[in-house]
C-alpha cells in the first residue's frame, strides 16, 4: 500500500474555456535571442558532422563506395535531407504550429487535442497517446545524444594522438559526469557562453569546409538532386542502408521546434539560414571532396579536414560543442517531463527552478539521475560512436513521423488544408521520413533495440500512471460525496467555528475533500474561513494571473466557505499559496455582502489540510496486476504534495483514507 495526494488529480481544463483558447505570444527580437538560439537550439544538429559522414562510409563493412557516383549520391542525400526535413518541414512549416508560443511533440499533441474539442473522446485520447509515444522516443534520444556526441568528439584524440586512444572512454565518462553534476546549478550562469562557442564552431567548420571546396570545386555538383536519384536507382539496397546513416545529419531537428518557446521563430530562422545551414552544407561538401581525394580519409573525415596543427584545438572545441549539444537534450528532457506531469502522464517529480527570469530553466533531479545512469551504461556498453550510431536513428525518425502526423492533423482541422496539399506534404516529407525509419529498423538487432527499449519503458510508465489516476479518481468520488450536501449538513448541525483560514487542495467543487470530512468528524470544528482550492492544467503553456482564477461562493456568500479554481498552463508552476493570496485579495475587492468578511491574508494564520489516500491493490478490473504494482510504486516514490504545490510543510496537515485499486 502507498499514498496518493489530491494534487495527482490536477485535471485538464475543458478546451472551450477561456484559458483553453490560444494565448497571444509576442517576443521582441534581439541579438541575445539570436545568440542564444545558436547556442542551445543548434547544438545537436550542429555537431552531426562529427559522425554522420564517417558512419555512412563505414556501414556494412564499407558497403558505400568511395567512387564519385557514391560520394556525390551521399552528399546529395545529406543536402536534400537537411533542406526538406529541417529547412522546409521544421523551420518553415511546423514552427507555425505553436501552442501559445511553445513547441515540441507534447505541446503539439496538446494543441491538436484542444482543436478536437472534446477531451473525453477516444480520438482525443489517441492523439495524446501518440504524443506520449513521441515524448518516449525523445527520452531515448536524450540518452543517446550525450553519449554519441561526447564520444565522437573525444575520439578525435585517436586522430591527433593515437597513443591516447585508451583514454577516450575515461575522458568521455568524466566529461559526462561533470555535465550531469552541474545540472543542479542550471544553465543561466553558463548560458551566455553557449552562443559564442557555437558561433566559433560554425565559423570553424564552415571555413574548413570552404577551404576544401575551393580546392575541389567540382564537389558542388553533389547538391543536385539528380545524384541522389541516380544513387537510389543504380544501387537501391545500398542507398536504402545508407539512408539509415544519412539521417544522422538531421538529428536535432526536433530541437528547433521544441525550443521555440525559449527564443521565438525569428531568431531560430535567422540563425539557421544565416549561419548554420551554410556552414553545415560547406562542411558536408568538404568531407565528400576529402574522401574522393584520399579514400583513406573515410575513417574520420571531419577531423582530417583540418591541418595537423588545428586538429587538437578542434578536439577541444568539438568537445565543448558536444557538451552544449548534450545540454540541449537534457534540458529538453526536463521540459518534456514537466509537460507530461502537467498533462497527467507522470507522478509528481521534484522540480527546481534554476532561474528567476526564465521559466524554462528547470532542474528535475529524478530525470537527471536516470539519464546519467543510462548514458554511462550506454557508453561503456557500445564503447565507440560508430557502434552507438546504430542505436541512434530509430528514436529520431520515429519522432519525425509522429510530429508529421500530428502536424497534418492540426493543419487539416485548424488551417483547413485541402487533401491535395496534405498529400503533397506526405510525398515530399512523409515518404523520405518513412524511408529513414524503415532503414533504421534494419539496425534494431545491432543496437536500435536500445532506443526502442527506452521508449517502450517510458511509454508504459506514462500510460500506466494516466490509467491509474483515472481509476483512483473514480473510486475516490464514491468516498467523497457531494459537496453541497455536506455543506448543508454543516449548517444544519451548527458546527463550531474557530478563528483562522483552512485551505483544502481538492480537484473540484463538486465533491467534498476527504480532509475536510475528517477534520469535522474528528475535531468537531470548522474554521471561520474555509477555502477549497483546485488546480487544473490547460493544454496551453502559460496562463496569465488575470485569467487564471475563478472564485465561487458555493451558493452562500456569508458562510465563509469559498472555492477557488486555478487554471495553470502546462509550463506554469502550480503555486497554490500565491493562488490563494491573489484569490482572497480579488474576492475582498469584489464588493458585495461577503467582501467585508474576508480577512487580510496572514501567511502564518493559514493552515493547509491535505487529503492523501492509501492505495491498496485488489483484484478489481481496470488494469493488469503488474501495472497496478507499477502504479503504486510510482505513487509511493512521488514528491510530496506540499512540495509540489509550494505548501509550507510546517503548516500542512495530512489526513489519509484508504482507496482500493
Amino acid at each position: 500500500m502507498t499514498e496518493l495526494a489530491d494534487s495527482e488529480r490536477l485535471d485538464e481544463i475543458e478546451p472551450g474555456s477561456p484559458a483553453g483558447r490560444k494565448l497571444p505570444h509576442a517576443r521582441r527580437f534581439s541579438g541575445g535571442l539570436l545568440l542564444g538560439a545558436l547556442g542551445i537550439v543548434y547544438g545537436d544538429i550542429g555537431t552531426s558532422p562529427l559522425y554522420a559522414m564517417k558512419t555512412v562510409f563505414s556501414i556494412d563493412d564499407n558497403a558505400v563506395g568511395v567512387n564519385s557516383s557514391d560520394v556525390y549520391g551521399v552528399i546529395s542525400l545529406v543536402f536534400w535531407s537537411i533542406l526538406l526535413i529541417v529547412s522546409l518541414k521544421y523551420v518553415v512549416m511546423i514552427m507555425r504550429a505553436d501552442n501559445g508560443g511553445e513547441g515540441g511533440v507534447m505541446a503539439l499533441a496538446a494543441l491538436v487535442r484542444r482543436v478536437l474539442g472534446d477531451a473525453t473522446t477516444k480520438r482525443t485520447m489517441a492523439v495524446l497517446t501518440v504524443g506520449v509515444l513521441g515524448a518516449s522516443l525523445f527520452y531515448g534520444d536524450s540518452v543517446i545524444t550525450p553519449a554519441i556526441s561526447v564520444l565522437s568528439a573525444v575520439e578525435g584524440l585517436e586522430v591527433t594522438s593515437p597513443e591516447l586512444a585508451h583514454l577516450v572512454l575515461p575522458i568521455a565518462a568524466a566529461i559526462l559526469t561533470a555535465l550531469f553534476v552541474v545540472q543542479r546549478f542550471g544553465t543561466q550562469r553558463v548560458g551566455a557562453l553557449f552562443g559564442p562557442v557555437m558561433v566559433v564552431w560554425f565559423l570553424a567548420i564552415g571555413v574548413a569546409g570552404l577551404r576544401e571546396v575551393v580546392r575541389n570545386p567540382g564537389i558542388i555538383r553533389g547538391l543536385s538532386p539528380t545524384y541522389a536519384v541516380a544513387f537510389i536507382v543504380d544501387r537501391p539496397y545500398i542507398a536504402f542502408i545508407a539512408m539509415g546513416a544519412v539521417v544522422l545529419s538531421i538529428t536535432g531537428a526536433e530541437a528547433l521546434y521544441a525550443d521555440m518557446g525559449h527564443f521565438g521563430r525569428r531568431p531560430i530562422r535567422m540563425a539557421w539560414f544565416g549561419l548554420v545551414f551554410p556552414a553545415l552544407t560547406l562542411n558536408y561538401l568538404a568531407q565528400g571532396a576529402l574522401i574522393l581525394r584520399s579514400p583513406g580519409n573515410r575513417s574520420n573525415p571531419f577531423f582530417l579536414l583540418f591541418p595537423h596543427w588545428a586538429q587538437m584545438p578542434m578536439v577541444v572545441l568539438a568537445t565543448a560543442a558536444t557538451v552544449i549539444a548534450s545540454q540541449a537534450v537534457i534540458s529538453g528532457a526536463f521540459s518534456v517531463s514537466r509537460q507530461a506531469l502537467r498533462l497527467g502522464f507522470l507522478p509528481h517529480l521534484r522540480i527546481r527552478q534554476t532561474s528567476e527570469e526564465h521559466e524554462g530553466q528547470i532542474f528535475v533531479p529524478a530525470v537527471n539521475r536516470a539519464l546519467f545512469v543510462a548514458v554511462l551504461v550506454v557508453i561503456f556498453t557500445f564503447r565507440s560512436s560508430d557502434k552507438l550510431a546504430t542505436a541512434y536513428g530509430v528514436a529520431v525518425t520515429g519522432t519525425f513521423l509522429i510530429t508529421t502526423a500530428l502536424f497534418l492533423l492540426f493543419a487539416r482541422l485548424h488551417w483547413h488544408w485541402s487533401r491535395w496539399r496534405i498529400g503533397g506534404f506526405l510525398v515530399v516529407i512523409g515518404v523520405p521520413e518513412l524511408t529513414y525509419f524503415a532503414a533504421n529498423l534494419t539496425k534494431v538487432a545491432r543496437g536500435g533495440w536500445l532506443t526502442l527499449l527506452i521508449a517502450v519503458g517510458v511509454f508504459t510508465v506514462m500510460l500506466t500512471w494516466h490509467r491509474g489516476r483515472q481509476l483512483v479518481t473514480a473510486r475516490r468520488v464514491e468516498l467523497e460525496g457531494e459537496l453541497p450536501a455536506f455543506i448543508g449538513e454543516l449548517h444544519r448541525d451548527n458546527v463550531l467555528r474557530v478563528p483562522g483560514i483552512a485551505v483544502f487542495p481538492h480537484p473540484s467543487e463538486r465533491t467534498t475533500p476527504l480532509a475536510l470530512r475528517a477534520n469535522v468528524a474528528h475535531n468537531h470544528v470548522l474554521h471561520e474561513q474555509v477555502v477549497i482550492i483546485s488546480g487544473r492544467t490547460a493544454p496551453v503553456p502559460h496562463i496569465p494571473w488575470d485569467r487564471r482564477l475563478t472564485i465561487d461562493d458555493l451558493g452562500d456568500p456569508d458562510d465563509g466557505i469559498v472555492h477557488i479554481a486555478a487554471e495553470f498552463g502546462f509550463q506554469d508552476r502550480a503555486d497554490f499559496p500565491e493562488a490563494l493570496r491573489r484569490g482572497l485579495s480579488q474576492r475582498g475587492k469584489s464588493g458585495g455582502r461577503s467582501s467585508g468578511a474576508v480577512p487580510q491574508l496572514d501567511a502564518d494564520a493559514v493552515s493547509y489540510f491535505v487529503s492523501r489516500v492509501t492505495l491498496r491493490r485488489t483484484d478489481k478490473a481496470g488494469m493488469a496486476r503488474w501495472r497496478k504494482r507499477l502504479f503504486i510504486a510510482m505513487a509511493h516514490n512521488a514528491a510530496s504534495q506540499a512540495e509540489f504545490l509550494g505548501l509550507p510543510e510546517d503548516r500542512t496537515i495530512v489526513l489519509s483514507a484508504e482507496v482500493p485499486v
